[in-house]
């Protein structure tokens, strides 16, 4: 039986058969949150809402797309060019994946800066990095889906890495390819797996809510929850404010759909595929940039490879890397000032990773690379020596001593 009463009588009679309703008001709506959550914390749900865009147009799409070499680029073109709002739903669809990508990059940065990954959140911050792992092997499918040429070429050089892999490795590019080159074989399997991990990041994303519900939100304050006086409801504080920040979203991103579709894709994916023509320079998708850098500043292919994933990898060991026992850079000023290098780090990496591997970009990259690779032993070393500011008391102890302060100048005012 269920616990929750609803006024409407059917809703009533489907809950206690099937509680649905109940654990949606308890997880949606009656949902105890901290009271100082800003608008950072906003991008969990944009990048919800992202994933939902991007399975609807996908599905769409799917209904109008032939896996075949010899067609998928007219496919394509058909339709952009025939099918009733085809070129909306791949507008949408292309720039989708931008936006899903930007909300987590800023999601995964506002986690680093406030400490979301600290105990009791370990498994929290290992789903969403799991998360992101099966985003970029969705994307990277999809990208080579249009089979234009960078299509053709990035799937040839990025599938090519596997190789670097000491006895298995030309195994599991065969397996990938399905033959022995990037050909039909290939883009069945990448279409069939593109369509498939989007519902696998739709399993991870409830685990990762799930996990979210149990260990409770971080705050900017990074300081548990003492009662009932430091939470407010989910609704209607925060779904207003996520209802606010889906519009401002929806606002630059259908700008940028209307006005300047092809602002993030690269000309040559509107050539046919060649295998026989490479080129001037090949690369993946922005959101790849940084880790494409990375592969390239070693110069040897399977340490170049080992870095790349590395330098994912090394993300889950996060919780126990940072020794701190604080955990917002609110109260962390060494730390703040490192966040922000390491940030400008990341941007760097993925400016080396645009641009021709030749001159002073190459010995940039491997500088950026090493310091990337640096941030992370210093964090511990830093959580031994850093003297972190004093933190409040609760979540609530700023808030009133903010309103107080307020109240006392406008007595000073009437005065």
């Amino acid at each position: 039986m269920s616990g929750q009463k609803f006024d409407n009588k059917i809703v009533q009679w489907v809950d206690e058969r099937l509680p649905i309703f109940s654990v949606l008001k308890e997880s949606a709506v009656d949902y105890p949150t901290p009271k100082n959550l800003n608008y950072w914390w906003n991008f969990g749900s944009l990048a919800g809402f992202m994933l939902v865009v991007m399975i609807l147009t996908g599905i769409f799409l799917a209904m109008n797309y032939a896996a075949n070499t010899a067609i998928a680029f007219g496919v394509v073109e058909h339709i952009m060019r025939d099918v009733n709002y085809g070129w909306l739903l791949r507008y949408l669809h292309m720039n989708g994946a931008s936006f899903f990508f930007i909300c987590v990059y800023i999601h995964i940065f506002r986690g680093l800066y406030y400490g979301s990954y600290k105990a009791p959140r370990e498994l929290l911050w290992a789903l969403g990095l799991l998360i992101y792992l099966v985003m970029m092997g969705t994307a990277f499918m999809g990208y080579v889906l249009p089979w234009g040429q960078m299509s053709f070429w990035g799937a040839t050089v990025i599938t090519n890495l596997f190789s670097a892999i000491p006895v298995v490795g030309d195994y599991i590019v065969t397996l990938l390819w399905g033959g022995f080159s990037v050909d039909n074989p290939t883009l069945n399997r990448f279409y069939a797996l593109h369509y498939l991990l989007p519902f696998v990041i739709f399993a991870l994303v409830f685990l990762h809510l799930v996990a979210l519900h149990t260990t409770k939100s971080n705050n900017p304050l990074g300081i548990d929850v003492t009662g009932p006086q430091d939470t407010i409801p989910f609704h209607p504080y925060y779904t207003v404010k996520d209802l606010v920040g889906i519009g401002v979203l929806l606002l630059i991103y259908l700008a940028v759909v209307f006005f300047a579709p092809n602002f993030f894709g690269e000309p040559d994916n509107y050539v046919p595929a060649n295998p026989l023509v490479t080129p001037p320079h090949i690369v993946p998708e922005w959101y790849f940039l940084p880790f494409y850098a990375i592969l390239r500043a070693i110069p040897d292919k399977l340490g170049g490879v080992l870095a790349m994933f590395g330098a994912i990898v090394i993300l889950f060991f996060l919780p126990w890397i940072d020794s701190s026992k604080v955990r917002s850079a609110k109260f962390r000023p060494i730390f703040k000032q490192i966040f922000w290098i390491f940030l400008a780090v990341c941007l760097v990496l993925g400016y080396c990773g645009s641009q021709p591997p030749e001159g002073q970009i190459v010995v940039v990259g491997r500088i950026a690379t090493a310091a990337y690779f640096l941030f992370f032993p210093l964090l511990w070393v830093l959580g031994k020596i850093e003297k972190p500011k004093p933190l409040p008391q609760s979540i609530s102890a700023p808030v009133l001593k903010g309103a107080s302060a307020g109240h006392a100048a406008q007595k000073m005012e009437k005065a």
